[in-house]
């Protein structure tokens, strides 16, 4: 098994678009213009196997007019039969997502498999642009995406894809996702039974995200004055993100007892901006972040968080490859999640 970075400077060329900027043709753009099939258009470009010779010049010429050139993939330069999936990854500088991409590059080692890494840096463009290329580099494809289903499908060119942290409920596409209402109703039942009642949230996303539709149900359940005044937004999913939507919220809600962290990284932020405001971590405010991240042991005080197992997520989510390219159904239900597990530190 080996493991690629996808290399910004090797893409193909690009053809133009109607819903996004430019983009390098693929072998999907090539068939659709000679009114042939990808196989065919394969053999033509790489001159192998039989083909009409006048086939043969309609596709050449449909490649010289989008620009075309077959990827190093295509010419054959991976070893012959050598599965290739892609993994498409939001931001390798934050910790989590390293150990989900070990978690994959595991299970893919196990049924000897080539693993292509993309870094989206948590942008749409880049997004499409890593299906545009892997949609022909890659004979499947798992990761983070912020687009939506039919966006995707427009990029996709029919390989399979399967989606980390999106619920097999919240997609058509196969998936694998972090049951947030199950690790919140642990996390807040034990705030709750600390004594907390004033409890915010520093949320990492705009929109009603499922971290943040959980702490709401589980606030109502509890009967806590809670709404969404007093949830933080984020820009960035890191500490200094932590840093300023505490202290905005603080600003908001000077009687909070207690917060949830979207994440570890912003939670850890939240016990360093409430120092800072001479807050003691946890008399004065307790402090819950969602993740697991080994950082969460390593602060003073310890991070009390919502633990995730990050290498199963990302078993799990080739296991769910491997049964799209067998042609079986994905896994659903409980077998498609992953519950966190709450450990309980020093910071709440």
């Amino acid at each position: 098994m080996h493991s690629v970075l996808a290399d910004d400077q090797q893409r193909e060329p690009s053809v133009d678009r109607t819903d996004g900027p430019r983009r390098r043709a693929t072998i999907h753009d090539v068939a659709q213009l000679a009114g042939v099939s990808r196989q065919t258009v394969s053999r033509a470009v790489n001159d192998k196997g039989e083909i009409d010779p006048g086939t043969k010049e309609r596709v050449l010429e449909a490649a010289r007019l989008l620009d075309y050139r077959p990827s190093r993939f295509a010419r054959g330069l991976v070893r012959k039969g050598t599965v290739t999936a892609g993994l498409v990854i939001p931001d390798l500088m934050n910790p989590f997502f390293p150990e989900v991409a070990a978690g994959v590059l595991e299970a893919a080692e196990q049924r000897d498999w080539q693993v292509v890494v993309w870094d989206t840096r948590t942008d749409d463009a880049r997004e499409r642009e890593a299906l545009d290329v892997l949609s022909h580099q890659a004979d499947a494809v798992v990761g983070y995406f912020k687009n939506p289903d039919d966006v995707l499908a427009r990029h996709l060119g029919g390989v399979p894809l399967v989606l980390l942290e999106r619920g097999p409920q919240q997609t058509r596409f196969a998936a694998v996702g972090i049951d947030a209402a199950a690790g919140l109703e642990q996390g807040m039942a034990h705030l709750v039974a600390a004594g907390h009642r004033r409890i915010g949230m520093l949320d990492g996303v705009y929109g009603p995200g499922p971290r943040r539709e959980a702490f709401l149900k589980e606030a109502r359940r509890h009967d806590l004055p809670v709404d969404d005044d007093w949830i933080a937004l984020c820009d960035e999913h890191s500490v200094a993100g932590g840093e300023a939507g505490m202290e905005g919220l603080l600003d908001e809600r000077p009687e909070i007892t207690a917060v949830f962290g979207f994440n570890d990284l912003i939670a850890v932020g939240a016990m360093r901006a409430a120092r800072r405001r001479g807050r003691r971590v946890p008399h004065d405010l307790a402090v819950l972040g969602f993740d697991g991240l080994s950082l969460g042991e390593l602060v003073e005080p310890a991070l009390t968080t919502l633990h995730i197992d990050k290498r199963r997520l990302g078993r799990l989510a080739v296991e769910q490859l491997a049964r799209l390219r067998a042609g079986e159904e994905p896994m659903s239900g409980a077998d498609a999640w992953v519950i966190p597990e709450l450990v309980v530190r020093a910071s709440a």
